[in-house]
């Protein structure tokens, strides 16, 4: 393979802070992954970084938008949640107890992904969780 070729793809979505675009990003993630093992568990963390950026950031807020990013290769599948901003501390997981109502969603999400990293930057924060494929044996990526 030539050092400058990448079998990974990459797929972006930018959705309205609305709350029913949560089912849209689920759809969206679900219908790219379709045949992956990975695929309920990547619906499941989309499903809950959606709500977050909708719920806690300026992407729920008017003209708010939130934008998602599914990179797939034959290793990983690369989940990325960037918000709109407007908080003074970035999203972090939380080990809630078992009685809590707020709060467990990241921790959920870590719990699911081999890997949560946050980003912040000047318009926002940016949430990747990393779910690590089993091998495979010939074919394509999921």
């Amino acid at each position: 393979m030539h050092e400058y070729t990448s079998t990974a793809r990459v797929w972006g979505l930018t959705c309205p802070g609305f709350p029913e675009e949560v089912s849209r990003a689920r759809r969206w993630t679900r219908d790219i992954l379709r045949g992956s093992p990975l695929a309920d568990d990547a619906e499941l963390i989309v499903s809950e970084l959606s709500a977050n950026a909708i719920l806690h950031t300026a992407s729920g807020r008017e003209a708010g938008s939130f934008h998602l990013a599914l990179a797939v290769s034959a290793q990983v599948i690369a989940l990325s949640v960037t918000d709109g901003g407007g908080t003074g501390a970035a999203p972090k997981v939380e080990h809630q107890d078992q009685d809590a109502e707020h709060g467990r969603g990241l921790g959920m999400v870590s719990a699911i992904a081999h890997r949560v990293v946050v980003h912040d930057s000047d318009g926002g924060h940016t949430v990747t969780a990393e779910l690590f494929t089993p091998p495979r044996t010939g074919g394509h990526p999921y």
